[in-house]
């Protein structure tokens, strides 16, 4: 293919949307959940879910590891926006206050430092309301050379 016939270089933009398409329509486990990406970027996401009732753990309030799970996933779509294989290599969370019953759970998500291999990522979880329910703070590794999609 010669330079008249190559497709056009793609935005940063919008090689994070293609990122997106293509790690959500293979993410089994973010569906599953009901989650859904709202926003994506170089660097950043936003995605959401309502907590349903199988979501609700014995107090009748969305499970913590399913508060993490949203933070995880918008981590996650945050440090793979480049197109580089990026996993987690630990993240930490903090609980602030429970997630109810029919709430919208929104994880918004940015890069905090990228240097190299290595990520620093945070995320706020909120409810509709503008509560936040908890912070999330991730770090990546990547896979230098192995694209996403």
């Amino acid at each position: 293919m010669d330079a008249d016939t190559a497709p056009p270089a793609r935005t940063a933009q919008q090689l994070a949307e293609h990122v997106r398409d293509g790690m959500f329509a293979n993410d089994r486990a973010s569906q599953w959940l009901g989650m859904s990406v709202d926003e994506v970027g170089p660097g950043r996401s936003v995605l959401s879910m309502t907590v349903r009732e199988p979501m609700l753990n014995g107090h009748d309030l969305c499970h913590g590891g399913l508060i993490a799970t949203l933070a995880d996933s918008a981590f996650a779509f945050a440090c793979n926006s480049y197109n580089e294989v990026t996993v987690a290599s630990g993240f930490a969370i903090d609980l602030l206050a429970p997630g109810k019953l029919g709430d919208v759970l929104t994880a918004r998500c940015s890069e905090v430092s990228k240097s190299g291999r290595t990520g620093v990522y945070d995320c706020v979880v909120s409810n509709q309301r503008g509560e936040r329910v908890a912070v999330f703070r991730g770090r990546s590794y990547t896979m230098k050379g192995k694209a996403v999609v």
